[in-house]
């Protein structure tokens, strides 16, 4: 695998869990406040799901991020760059 798309893929992860974090937050938001125990089970649940997913999307971007501290810090100041931020 080369190295730019291998940086692409953890890109790509990096972008996917911010999704998944601003999501979680909108449902976290919502919890208990329905009147319907039913919406509110619901709600909890989409949490549940949003909070798992996130969870695997680390793990798999731990295992293709490389051990070398150096290159962890050169990547994220180049993804970082490119974002604005």
């Amino acid at each position: 695998m080369s190295d730019d798309y291998a940086r692409g893929r953890r890109d790509g992860l990096r972008m996917a869990l911010d999704v998944l974090a601003l999501e979680e937050a909108k449902w976290a938001a919502l919890l208990g406040e329905s009147e319907s125990w039913r919406t509110n089970a619901t709600r909890t649940v989409r949490h549940k799901q949003l909070q798992i997913a996130g969870q695997r999307i680390r793990t798999v971007l731990n295992r293709l991020t490389p051990k070398d501290a150096a290159a962890i810090d050169a990547e994220l100041a180049a993804a970082l760059d490119r974002a604005g931020l």
